[in-house]
């Protein structure tokens, strides 16, 4: 019998450790030399008609992340998420923790339509509207175009030693980055406090401020830091979704793909030749100029396949588009196409799976909406007082001493009434009746005093309901304890 705690040799040691084939896209990251170290990538400024249209699917998203906080209706934000204060503002109507099945429909509703969109579309959200991505290549990536120029220019700016040009260029660009960085994080604490209160916070003595400034301080350089130095590494390495992708993906699911039937076999393309010569000498379209390669921001070659690190921004077609285009051929060697697509030339299929995801966010959807449409103007939050006793009056009649919580999820001030609806007794709101302000809360004591005879042994069960002009809003129910017999 072999022992197992004998050290096994050194031979045998080294082939446990699987062999790296380094011309294998499959067994390394394109962003990682041999020896583990990060691997700084140039991509190349894109251009053509997907990268336009980008860049305004692009300022619109940007125009509206930073006026969101700032635009208000029925005088609420747009969008805001107070946790401190467990107030969310959701085009212009505000939610409480109460209305937590609300968020949780919500939640599920948003995760399976991402499921659902990258089902039938891929990636597109990532490439076209995730917020790391189009921070990153559509102002801190055109900035640093701006400044450094296009990728050759970066890496011989790179290379080049230090003087005063390349001084004022690194300065120039990082200086920009903490700004905008800076302005990220305000824009970022304005969707959390509301706009109102980062403005009085701006207007104030920054020394009263000492400890939130240090946080902005903080997140400043976070924000710095994904954007200056860890860019694509933040899809590669931290974001969840890409990983998802093996998942969701199919056969007929629409990616950025490259046609490797009109494409194969790749080879550069000689003078004057022309393009029967070149399919009679058995090769394909794609010239192996490497364009597609050159601009892509997290630097794979889509003609390997769909790979995680692809995150569908479309600057690889549109670089090959342009190439076609010189060289006399049709545009869309690579293109969006599901591999059915470009294997047996099938259109976008509903497959059963699709029409699963669909069914299940079309319930969700109607749940969704129920809930809002059913949703109580008032929240109310009748418990007892903690530690408190039954008292027993004079006139031999029991009271219980509770805390009363309502919330008003309208925007007018509300008169509330409450009444006993299943046992004769009083029931007494101190201070006199409440008045809820619109879409505010407010707490109060409410004393209960019933007969005795009207009580069980020890413990009575109490429904109370909440009126509102004569209409009940809400019902409560709680315990009204007793003396036992």
């Amino acid at each position: 019998m072999a022992n197992e705690d004998q050290p096994k040799p050194a031979s045998e040691e080294r082939d446990s450790v699987q062999n790296v084939n380094w011309n294998d896209f499959r067994d390394h990251l394109s962003t990682a030399d041999k020896e583990g170290h990060r691997v700084w990538l140039y991509p190349r400024k894109p251009r053509g008609r997907y990268y336009l249209a980008r860049l305004w699917v692009s300022f619109g998203l940007i125009a509206v992340m930073f006026a969101g906080p700032f635009i208000h209706i029925n005088g609420n934000p747009l969008l805001m998420i107070n946790l401190p204060e467990r107030r969310f503002s959701i085009l212009g109507v505000i939610f409480w923790p109460q209305d937590n099945l609300i968020f949780a429909f919500g939640f599920l509703l948003f995760l399976t339509g991402i499921a659902v969109f990258t089902a039938a579309f891929g990636r597109l959200w990532c490439g076209w509207t995730c917020p790391q991505t189009v921070m990153m290549e559509m102002v801190f990536r055109r900035i640093e175009y701006w400044i450094e120029g296009d990728a050759p220019a970066q890496r011989a700016l790179d290379r080049a030693p230090w003087s005063a040009r390349k001084i004022f260029q690194k300065l120039a660009k990082h200086g920009l980055f903490l700004g905008l960085s800076f302005v990220i994080g305000n824009t970022l604490l304005a969707y959390i406090i509301g706009s109102d209160a980062l403005l009085k916070i701006i207007r104030d003595n920054p020394a009263s401020h000492l400890t939130g400034l240090t946080f902005m301080g903080l997140f400043t350089l976070l924000f710095y830091g994904i954007f200056a130095r860890f860019r694509e590494q933040a899809c590669t390495f931290i974001c969840p979704y890409g990983r998802f992708q093996s998942t969701l993906l199919d056969e007929n699911t629409i990616v950025v793909a490259y046609d490797y039937k009109r494409g194969e076999k790749r080879g550069p393309l000689r003078r004057s030749q022309t393009a029967a010569e070149r399919k009679t000498s058995g090769a394909g379209d794609c010239v192996d100029c490497h364009q597609c390669v050159a601009v892509c921001p997290t630097g794979i070659d889509i003609r390997n396949g769909t790979q995680m690190e692809c995150v569908n921004c479309t600057a690889c077609i549109d670089a090959c588009d342009n190439v076609m285009t010189k060289i006399g051929r049709p545009r869309g060697l690579i293109r969006f196409a599901s591999l059915n697509g470009i294997e047996k030339g099938e259109r976008l299929r509903v497959t059963p799976r699709l029409i699963g995801y669909c069914t299940v966010l079309l319930l969700l959807g109607l749940g969704l909406v129920t809930l809002l449409l059913t949703r109580s103007d008032v929240d109310t939050a009748l418990l007892r007082a903690p530690g408190g006793l039954f008292q027993t009056s004079p006139d031999g009649r029991i009271s219980n001493l509770y805390l009363l919580k309502l919330t008003n999820k309208t925007h007018h001030d509300m008169p509330v009434e409450l009444k006993l609806e299943n046992i004769d007794g009083t029931l007494s709101v101190f201070g006199g009746q409440a008045v809820v302000p619109g879409e505010q809360q407010i707490e109060s004591s409410v004393l209960v005093e019933i007969a005795p005879d009207q009580l069980a042994s020890g413990n009575t069960p109490l429904v109370v309901g909440v009126y509102s002009g004569g209409k009940r809003l809400d019902t409560v129910k709680t315990i009204f304890i007793g003396p036992r017999r």
